[in-house]
């Protein structure tokens, strides 16, 4: 197994590595921002991730450093609820890498990738019921329409749907990328792009939750940061860098009073400031060497307790 980790040295020295006491990995993957943090700070690390396999696999990749780092299986949603049984009221930063992990991409039973034949499947967490499968063979017409625009931002959403519902049962992943494949004009297929990505993207996101839950996350996130502290987050496509971006733009002036007023007079202050105007994408060297990276946009807010 391979596992390249994005934007590494970018995202874990927007940490404060010299002064920082813990640290939060709140996507572990397949730990590779935990090394490089654990690495270059004397730190202790929180590690949290929901699919026991990452867990297993980082638990042994990161044995050198096990008396400074504690494994959690859960969700980053519940990053309040971690801390809390661990005894933890603030940290120093804390990362978060929205990306699947390449091991589970690669990993064919997991049901993640239009490239290969495998069942479909997509949890992230192995343990929890609801599957890709149920969304494929059970979504009515209208919902698969709109997790495809909402999820995929797909204009061919009403072809695609059409073409699952007309070949189910769909079994593998493999056949649900040709159904999907076939439902495009001739000239999207001829796209730079899989025909299929957006269609995948859509039901993952569907089958796993994940717009909702970082829609919740990121407030938290910044709770729990000490004064000084630092939330950085990586995202992968438009909707999760939308999320972020705003609730990061909200912490720094979250001023609500009209334009005309010469002064606040609402009360709400900011909670610190964001280091990335602009998001940190990654260089071409790194997208050349891994093209999983071409759309990583990493963007890091810093609190400041006024």
């Amino acid at each position: 197994m391979t596992h390249t980790t994005v934007l590494l040295h970018e995202t874990v020295n927007s940490l404060p590595l010299e002064t920082g006491k813990i640290f939060v990995d709140c996507t572990l993957g397949g730990g590779g921002h935990s090394l490089e943090i654990l690495k270059s700070s004397e730190a202790r690390l929180i590690a949290i991730d929901k699919d026991e396999y990452a867990i297993d696999y980082s638990k042994e990749r990161l044995k050198e450093y096990s008396d400074r780092i504690t494994f959690v299986r859960s969700d980053f949603r519940e990053i309040r609820k971690v801390l809390e049984d661990l005894g933890v009221e603030k940290v120093d930063g804390l990362i978060a890498d929205l990306g699947v992990s390449s091991f589970q991409l690669d990993d064919e039973s997991r049901g993640f990738s239009y490239m290969k034949d495998s069942p479909i499947d997509m949890r992230m967490d192995r343990d929890d019921p609801f599957s890709a499968e149920q969304i494929v063979n059970g979504y009515p017409k209208d919902e698969l329409i709109r997790i495809l625009y909402e999820y995929g931002e797909e204009k061919y959403a009403p072809r695609i749907a059409e073409a699952i519902i007309r070949n189910r049962p769909i079994e593998t992943t493999g056949q649900l990328s040709e159904i999907v494949k076939s439902a495009l004009p001739a000239a999207e297929r001829r796209k730079n792009h899989h025909p299929a990505k957006k269609t995948f993207q859509a039901i993952r996101i569907e089958t796993n939750g994940e717009l909702e839950a970082l829609k919740s996350a990121v407030e938290d996130f910044i709770d729990v940061l000490n004064d000084g502290g630092v939330a950085a987050i990586i995202t992968f496509h438009s909707l999760e860098d939308r999320i972020v971006k705003e609730a990061f733009r909200k912490a720094e002036n979250p001023c609500t009073c009209p334009p005309s007023f010469p002064v606040c007079v609402c009360g709400k202050k900011s909670r610190g400031r964001v280091m990335t105007k602009k998001p940190i994408v990654p260089s071409e060297e790194e997208v050349e060497d891994n093209p999983r990276a071409r759309s990583a946009k990493l963007r890091v807010f810093r609190k400041s307790d006024i």
